[in-house]
């Protein structure tokens, strides 16, 4: 075999170079997303009652679905570049709005926007991501792995440090939407400077319709979605009421909850990977994935019935369920690959949905719950719903 020629090894550094901007680009939006999501519903709760806020979700995770049936017209209309220029910009706008204002009727529409955007910017740099994908991809399965766990790290390290700009007494909300803000100002850079040229390729619609059908009529696929679709629930309550109970309810700092949120997000990044190496070699996916299920009923019950504001039992709780949601994630999206081929991107963009669906109904199935439960028994709800994925679970077809 000859070596590559000067224009072929040009290529592959030109090649290079836009996969690592698009690996830091997607490194910043975790990490500024990261930042505030778990602060959201208790900056909320400064104007607005517990169930109120459940409803913003809501309408923020329809927006964002409604906006995922459309953006292939949008894509095909603006580009991939512009459209994601756009929407970092109205997120710095949203956020910098968020940080001082002080008027209700300001922070809901805001609020709801940047909702919406977040989940849209992850998909334009998963849309970048494809794009150089399909031109090396015998080169991107080691980059993509790492992304995964420098986000996970990302991820854990943000909320102990939005607990720390927020502090222990009166809630310093406005820096950590300041520094939010500002992480998108690098992120606009490195998109402006190096992914101007991206080339768009063909965009096709998302058939909610034909792509349910599909989901229902294959036994192994409906499992696989209704499991995942649980575990994104789990994400969703504790993402907006999690941290909201801690400060309101048992009395903890911002500074401890940070605390307890990045050693309980710590089982992500050291769990996630050898959960999949065991589900390729040795056992499968579905027993995995029932056991996963089965800790996370117990340990999110549990928490209901801790009432002592001290940090141990907190911190050892949340991280048993993690532990639980790990081996959810992890086997419920290997086991959706397995079933699949790569030329299904109708059926893939049909499952990106089930987060923002999962958020709002979540936020209400959480926000009638709160009319006839304490705030405590939410967790009792939750981990009794969390029980119906074991038997979802051992019905798939071993892949083993």
């Amino acid at each position: 075999m000859g070596h590559p020629s000067q224009g072929e090894h040009t290529h592959r550094l030109r090649w290079h170079s836009r996969f690592s901007v698009v690996y830091w680009a997607m490194l910043l939006l975790s990490l500024h997303w990261s930042l505030v999501t778990y602060i959201n519903s208790s900056f909320l709760e400064q104007f607005m009652s517990t169930e109120a806020i459940g409803t913003l979700y809501i309408i923020g995770s329809a927006i964002t679905i409604l906006a995922f049936l459309f953006i292939s017209r949008v894509l095909q209309q603006l580009g991939n570049y512009h459209l994601t220029i756009g929407l970092a910009i109205t997120e710095v706008a949203v956020l910098l709005g968020m940080s001082v204002t002080h008027d209700f009727r300001l922070v809901i529409p805001l609020f709801v926007a940047h909702h919406a955007v977040v989940p849209l910017l992850l998909f334009n740099l998963d849309v970048f991501m494809e794009g150089l994908v399909g031109e090396h991809e015998d080169h991107t399965g080691s980059k993509r792995g790492l992304l995964l766990t420098a986000m996970s790290i990302a991820g854990a390290v943000a909320p102990l440090l939005a607990g720390f700009l927020i502090g222990n007494g009166h809630p310093r909300f406005i820096l950590a939407y300041l520094l939010s803000a500002f992480l998108m100002v690098p992120f606009i850079v490195i998109v402006s400077r190096h992914l101007k040229q991206f080339s768009d390729p063909e965009y096709k619609r998302i058939d909610i319709f034909s792509s349910f059908r599909y989901f229902w009529m294959h036994k192994n696929l409906r499992l696989v979605f209704a499991a995942h679709f649980l575990l994104q629930l789990f994400f969703a309550w504790m993402i907006i009421y999690t941290p909201l109970y801690l400060a309101t309810v048992v009395g903890f700092g911002w500074n401890e909850i940070g605390f307890i949120i990045f050693f309980a997000l710590l089982a992500y990044v050291v769990l996630e990977y050898p959960i999949g190496e065991i589900a390729d070699r040795y056992i499968g996916e579905k027993e995995m994935m029932a056991t996963g299920f089965l800790i996370m009923a117990i340990s999110t019950t549990w928490l209901a019935f801790i009432s002592t504001p001290a940090l141990v039992p907190w911190m050892v709780t949340m991280f048993i369920t993690r532990i639980g949601a790990s081996l959810v994630e992890a086997t419920s999206e290997s086991y959706f690959f397995k079933q699949i081929e790569g030329s299904d991107a109708n059926i893939i963009g049909f499952f990106r949905i089930t987060r923002p669906l999962a958020i709002a109904v979540g936020a209400m199935i959480g926000s009638f719950a709160l009319l006839s439960v304490s705030f405590s028994g939410l967790f009792v709800v939750l981990g009794l719903t969390m029980l119906t994925g074991i038997p979802l679970a051992l019905m798939l077809k071993d892949t083993k």
